[in-house]
């Protein structure tokens, strides 16, 4: 990581992962043989775009499409032109539609992170077309790292998965919104995820604090 690239991950930097465990990875991500998703400058995307200051949702996920030309360093977010859907984010917006009556036009969540959305997986690189290939490499600290350095301040928190469920074991669901469900992948989505409703409640949540709800959409919003 260059210092530019460290510059950009403003706050975050000060985490201790940065210097006790980074560098481990990052060796071991160096002799790799795979093609490693999302790209290098891109593994670090989510941490970029939302500053600690400014979460206000954090939605875990497992690991990055390990479909090449879909991860893009938001989980659960592809480029833009991406179609078909990735199938875990189709059923997301299957999901959004029964909740609020609309989803986004295309596969980009970029304007989540905008709105304070924090779109982190609890591992941050993977293999082409191999999921879960980097779950032994260390990533979860960053994770647990991070949730901890946002434990001051209450938050909602979507736990999309066994793997969110576990890394984020320590979110007081008293002092956060916290909504545990099944992953929304074809395989578990409907074992939980289907029906949770987590939209219109992080919406609702965040309205009686007394704070703006989140566009999910991406729809021009009321005057």
């Amino acid at each position: 990581m260059t210092d530019d690239q460290l510059n950009r991950l403003g706050r975050w930097k000060e985490l201790p992962f940065f210097s006790n465990s980074w560098p481990l990875i990052r060796s071991r991500l160096r002799v790799e043989k795979r093609d490693i998703l999302p790209p290098a400058p891109l593994i670090f995307r989510a941490l970029e775009m939302v500053q600690p200051q400014s979460v206000r949702v954090v939605i875990l996920g497992q690991d990055p499409y390990p479909t090449p030309g879909h991860a893009h360093g938001l989980a659960f977010s592809a480029a833009e032109h991406v179609k078909p859907l990735p199938r875990s984010l189709s059923n997301i917006f299957k999901e959004m539609e029964q909740d609020i009556g609309a989803c986004p036009p295309h596969a980009d969540l970029g304007f989540w992170a905008e709105q304070g959305v924090l779109l982190l997986n609890t591992v941050l690189t993977v293999p082409a077309g191999e999921a879960k290939g980097h779950d032994k490499l260390g990533w979860q600290r960053l994770t647990a790292e991070v949730l901890d350095h946002l434990g001051q301040t209450p938050r909602a928190y979507l736990l999309w998965g066994a793997n969110a469920h576990k890394v984020a074991a320590d979110v007081d669901p008293d002092f956060n919104l916290t909504i545990k469900t099944a992953h929304p992948s074809p395989l578990s989505a409907r074992r939980g995820f289907f029906g949770s409703r987590p939209f219109s409640r992080v919406n609702a949540w965040l309205q009686a604090r007394g704070e703006r709800a989140i566009n999910w959409t991406n729809a021009p919003e009321a005057p």
